[in-house]
């Protein structure tokens, strides 16, 4: 197969390369990356060499840059976006640019150069915020963003199937719950957790900690990917969650025992606006193609902690240019 990956230097279009590479050593792999902040080529140095693997240096919103990837490709999945929420609510353009303008730049050309096979990677943050007692959200529930990154994604969710009901471009949507693994930007809660404790700095969390997300290890959501690539319906959704919902003071708690750390080392800092009480997914579709996650979380933590311990060169400069920033919510 002749591969587009869009966004593939950041968190999991790194690991997804790695992956299918690993699985398909005959696929020829295009990654079209702009290089923002959470992009980095050095995600991938162990394969830039690799005759089947190239990068082109662009951004999906780039009509002719867009249709020079595209060429000679079958399929495209695309994982190129914005994805950070506090970002967002501080400047939404740049996720309407990348995530709403790229996505509809990239579906046009992908038309054009007679793509058989159109992934795009969406979000469960799509879907808004559940109660407690309400049962984890299926592709049927209706989409409800509250802050400007998941109302930029579920926008171009809807851009994506009405390419397929207007173009029948073959496209498909995959909605995963709460990655977390190696890779992953430092200014993201679990990475960010690890790497202060290392540092001996505190952990900040919003509010209580009382905020419920559903984690699924970055590497289940490359197998969920492969899956819905070879495996899935065109026009359909398919969600893939993790199926291991915490609140997020326990999901720290368990990150400070693994390094031996006690609960001093958390500061309690004020809520976001707009914050989602809970996310979670029902996997019950895609668990018809045969896919359901492997890894558990302590399984998954204990993984993510050591790499982050074993690779400071990797994350350390990323967190001086964070520091540098000075935003407010990384400390």
């Amino acid at each position: 197969m002749k591969l587009l990956i869009t966004g593939g230097c950041g968190f999991i279009g790194s690991n997804l390369i790695r992956h299918l590479l690993n699985q398909h050593p005959d696929w020829q792999i295009t990654n079209l990356d702009r290089l923002t902040y959470a992009a980095n080529p050095a995600n991938l140095t162990e394969i830039e060499k690799n005759p089947n693997y190239r990068l082109i240096v662009g951004g999906i919103e780039d009509p002719d840059i867009a249709l020079a990837a595209l060429k000679g490709c079958e399929a495209v999945i695309n994982l190129a976006a914005e994805t950070h929420v506090d970002r967002s609510i501080l400047d939404p353009a740049p996720f309407i640019r990348t995530n709403v303008l790229g996505t509809q730049v990239l579906l046009d050309n992908a038309r054009r150069a007679g793509i058989k096979r159109f992934l795009h990677v969406s979000t469960d943050e799509v879907y808004g915020s559940l109660r407690p007692d309400d049962p984890p959200a299926t592709e049927e529930n209706p989409l409800q963003p509250r802050s400007p990154y998941a109302a930029s994604k579920a926008a171009a969710d809807l851009l994506v199937l009405a390419a397929y009901q207007t173009y029948k471009l073959p496209v498909i949507i995959l909605r995963p719950s709460n990655n977390y693994g190696p890779y992953q930007f430092p200014e993201k809660l679990i990475p960010l957790a690890v790497t202060n404790l290392i540092e001996g700095k505190e952990v900040p969390i919003y509010g209580k900690g009382e905020n419920i997300r559903d984690w699924v290890y970055v590497e289940d959501t490359c197998w969920a990917i492969e899956t819905i690539l070879l495996q899935g319906t065109p026009g359909e959704i398919y969600n893939a969650g993790g199926g291991c919902e915490k609140r997020n003071i326990d999901l720290i708690k368990i990150v400070l025992n693994l390094l031996g750390q006690n609960e001093a080392m958390i500061e309690f800092v004020p809520d976001r606006p707009g914050h989602d009480l809970r996310y979670a997914l029902n996997n019950t579709k895609i668990k018809q193609l045969g896919w359901q996650p492997v890894t558990d979380l302590n399984t998954g933590l204990v993984r993510t902690v050591r790499w982050y311990t074993d690779h400071p060169e990797w994350w350390q400069p990323l967190k001086l240019r964070l520091a540098r920033e000075s935003r407010g919510f990384w400390t």
